[in-house]
């Protein structure tokens, strides 16, 4: 499997993390794809990411990281799994407050909007069981901590705001 990642940096006031730890944590993701994939990582202030998620999902607020999977007809046979904004100020607060890594919570935020390109979704308490086990997974692996204070579901726990249109 070759994978592309293809990365925007159009945030101002915040540091992005490295390109190359990006794509480790993309490719974490997708370490059971057989396949080539291409991802676009854009990284955004609030503003954007605000506008974003009004546009796509009705919500007037920015938000940590929204998912857009590709569109494609099947016919063409492209490789793009679809694209991912981040908001770069929002990930650095929810670390802050969530008492996080900077770098832990960049990393599951890559990977949790990954894996919503993937077709996960945690809407359903059952389908947000199956996709935190599988975050835990991927980010320990990494070496950081478990992303979650326990395993209750989204809906009952305050640092699980993870969203995708």
């Amino acid at each position: 499997m070759s994978l592309t990642v293809d990365l925007q940096v159009a945030s101002t006031g915040s540091l992005a993390p490295d390109p190359a730890d990006i794509e480790r944590w993309v490719a974490s993701a997708l370490k059971q794809r057989q396949s080539d994939s291409e991802v676009s990582v854009r990284i955004v202030d609030a503003e954007e990411s605000r506008s974003l998620n009004h546009r796509y999902r009705g919500k007037d607020k920015a938000t940590n990281v929204l998912s857009f999977p590709s569109d494609l007809p099947e016919e063409l046979d492209l490789p793009l799994l679809g694209d991912l904004v981040v908001c770069a100020s929002i990930v650095e607060s929810e670390a802050e407050e969530q008492g996080k890594s900077l770098d832990a919570h960049w990393a599951h935020m890559i990977i949790h909007g990954t894996l919503h390109l993937l077709g996960y979704d945690h809407i359903e308490d059952k389908d947000a069981d199956e996709m935190e086990a599988l975050e835990t997974e991927l980010i320990t692996a990494l070496d950081f901590p478990a992303p979650y204070e326990s395993q209750n579901t989204y809906s009952q726990t305050p640092n699980r705001s993870m969203e995708s249109p």
